[in-house]
């Protein structure tokens, strides 16, 4: 048997504390980059059309 009880959390034993690497979370940057890229092409869009309805109007 083991000297822990059986309700006690498992901790880990040693001289170093164990750390998480920080990584990216590639979910919320894809997307962040999902909303970068719809409006930009929104701007584009918006740009464009202003530029064609100008040119015809002038």
């Amino acid at each position: 048997m083991s000297p822990r009880t059986s309700g006690s959390p498992s901790r880990r034993r040693g001289a170093t504390p164990h750390r998480r690497s920080r990584r990216i979370d590639w979910a919320v940057f894809d997307r962040w980059l999902d909303r970068l890229v719809i409006l930009a092409v929104l701007t584009a869009l918006v740009v464009g059309g202003s530029a064609l309805i100008l040119s015809l109007i002038l």
